[in-house]
């Protein structure tokens, strides 16, 4: 087969977590592009809707609510997409919080939160997918971690984000081991410093930070979405079909320093 046609995604069906905006709604449309069925798992389903609506075209694309900390919601996820697309062959777990705070001064309210979407969120929806792929015998997962699961990044304080996104690379690996023989792999991506408009905003309260992130960033600077984007798709098409276990990083060579 061509390079083109192992990357195609044609007559697959995908979810991707936290996609109404940001990096997931870039994935999305990378997977719509190549031809998956795409359904826009959020929590905001306004936001949402509005995305669907924007990415429908050449394939169909959904939107579904989830709380990824919520089994039930998870489960009903999985229904609706079944119900409305057809059994799942991608699930990109993208949905994830931030939340930074010394850590002697974080409340356990907020570890919590970030651990439990960020880590509880990705065991809950790969899960329940993974139930169905295993029972088909094939299916694609990726899971989006972290340079953070690698590094302690600085100047800000994420012990919490930190711990939630080593936990994902290791969860990824040992699903990853324990599906292999059955159709199914797991990969995950770990991300360095991105441009998205969110952390522009953040940046231009504090742009002393982009300044320390750029010095310890060989490539000095941040990552474009549509890298993220199209790694993404490498890892949910038969391009990347003996890849199973893997925490592939991008971050401008900052782990390498």
């Amino acid at each position: 087969m061509s390079v083109l046609e192992n990357l195609s995604l044609d007559g697959k069906t995908a979810i991707v977590t936290g996609a109404a905006q940001g990096l997931g709604k870039q994935m999305a449309t990378g997977l719509a592009e190549m031809g998956a069925d795409v359904a826009i798992a959020d929590i905001n389903h306004e936001k949402a809707t509005e995305t669907a609506a924007e990415l429908d075209g050449e394939t169909d694309v959904v939107a579904v609510q989830v709380d990824v900390t919520d089994e039930a919601s998870v489960e009903a996820m999985v229904e609706s997409v079944t119900d409305e697309l057809g059994p799942i062959d991608v699930l990109v777990n993208n949905a994830g919080v931030p939340g930074n705070a010394p850590a002697e001064e974080m409340s356990y309210e907020l570890w919590r939160k970030v651990i439990s979407v960020n880590l509880d969120g990705v065991f809950l929806c790969s899960k329940h997918v993974g139930q169905q792929m295993l029972d088909r015998g094939e299916g694609r997962i990726v899971n989006i971690s972290s340079m953070s699961a690698i590094d302690v990044n600085v100047p800000q304080p994420q012990a919490g984000y930190n711990a939630s996104k080593a936990g994902v690379s290791q969860l990824t690996k040992s699903m990853a081991v324990e599906w292999a023989d059955r159709g199914v792999r797991v990969n995950a991506i770990a991300p360095g410093y991105m441009r998205t408009d969110l952390v522009d905003e953040v940046l231009a309260e504090n742009p002393a930070m982009e300044e320390t992130w750029l010095e310890n960033t060989p490539m000095r600077r941040l990552g474009r979405p549509e890298e993220l984007r199209d790694l993404v798709v490498y890892l949910a098409s038969d391009a990347s079909s003996f890849m199973t276990g893997s925490v592939v990083t991008m971050d401008g060579g900052y782990t390498s320093r």
